[in-house]
């Protein structure tokens, strides 16, 4: 499935604002300025811009944590600046300031967001499975990492997606390192989409620092969903240049990542492809470019001047039951 060049320019855009939040929010984190962890995207945002560009506003999605979904989110729409203010504790924060990065954005269909891996699955094979029970026209764009796939919950809601036929599609963000555990140590066949054809579910293995191929890939999928013929497994090869999240050793095992390591995964960045592709197809001009990159600073500057003037969040013990539910 081609793109055309008004997708391709929403991709580049997407993809620049991404990069420039995650930045931001490293530096943020390193000056002590964010509550609770950042996980950093660099070397990995293609896969979340890809899922969510071209999503509708009633499907629903669950961002995986890889920067925080923020690729993710402003791509389905979502305006970042009460995620920023959530960051840091602040009444405008999505959550009232009381969540750190476990948002949820109702109005978009993104509900729960969960520090245990794998949370996701079954919620989400349930949510495909409400619409297809209405009979509407959505679909569950179900984000997570490769570590997720030796949970319960993963082999769990593929059954269920392979039975009930519900339209998800399983996005599958392989870097190929679950905080310090290989994948290949973890999964015994090359392809983690390898789990996804035992339970007859289609499969799609697509370059994940080309966020054009996964968009492509992305689009086939929703295709497929939107018109009845059950769930979709997409698995982005994709990679990340820093550590698993900040304070966290940025090993292989028990041993670090070189620079040299760090350096050739580079040779790949999704920023230098994208860009090169949208110049060398006259998709963009350098001072197109330009501008696209001076919007995205603007608005996360704009957005954390907002966020940063909210007043700070301190919920009594009553606003703070109220926001929770047991069985």
């Amino acid at each position: 499935m081609s793109l055309n060049k008004s997708q391709m320019v929403t991709l580049f855009t997407n993809l620049v604002r991404t990069n420039e939040y995650d930045l931001t929010m490293y530096g943020r984190m390193m000056a002590g300025k964010l509550l609770g962890f950042y996980h950093p995207g660099e070397g990995g945002i293609a896969p979340g811009v890809g899922a969510c560009s071209f999503l509708n506003k009633d499907d629903f999605f669950s961002p995986h944590h890889r920067a925080h979904g923020m690729g993710h989110m402003l791509s389905k729409g979502i305006d970042l600046k009460t995620y920023l203010a959530e960051h840091t504790g602040k009444q405008g924060g999505c959550c009232a300031g009381r969540s750190s990065f476990h948002a949820s954005y109702p109005a978009f269909n993104q509900f729960m967001y969960s520090g245990f891996i794998g949370y996701n699955f079954t919620p989400a094979t349930g949510w495909g499975w409400a619409a297809k029970r209405a009979g509407k026209q959505q679909v569950v764009m179900m984000c997570s990492g490769d570590g997720s796939y030796g949970q319960d919950r993963a082999h769990e809601g593929m059954l269920m997606a392979s039975n009930w036929r519900p339209p998800i599609i399983f996005w599958c963000e392989n870097n190929g390192l679950a905080i310090h555990a290989r994948t290949d140590d973890m999964h015994p066949a090359e392809h983690i989409s390898s789990l996804a054809q035992g339970f007859d579910i289609p499969v799609e293995i697509v370059d994940g620092q080309d966020v054009f191929a996964c968009a492509e890939a992305a689009l086939r999928a929703i295709e497929h969903c939107r018109n009845g013929k059950g769930p979709f497994f997409v698995e982005c090869k994709t990679t990340r240049f820093r550590e698993h999240d900040i304070g966290t050793p940025d090993l292989i095992e028990d041993k670090p990542r070189t620079e040299e390591m760090i350096n050739e995964l580079k040779q790949r960045d999704p920023m230098v492809i994208a860009t090169e592709r949208v110049l060398a197809e006259g998709i963009l001009t350098q001072n197109e470019i330009d501008r696209i990159k001076d919007a995205a600073a603007n608005e996360v500057a704009d957005a954390w001047a907002w966020a940063d003037a909210q007043p700070k969040a301190e919920p009594c013990e009553e606003a703070l039951l109220a926001a929770v539910y047991a069985p």
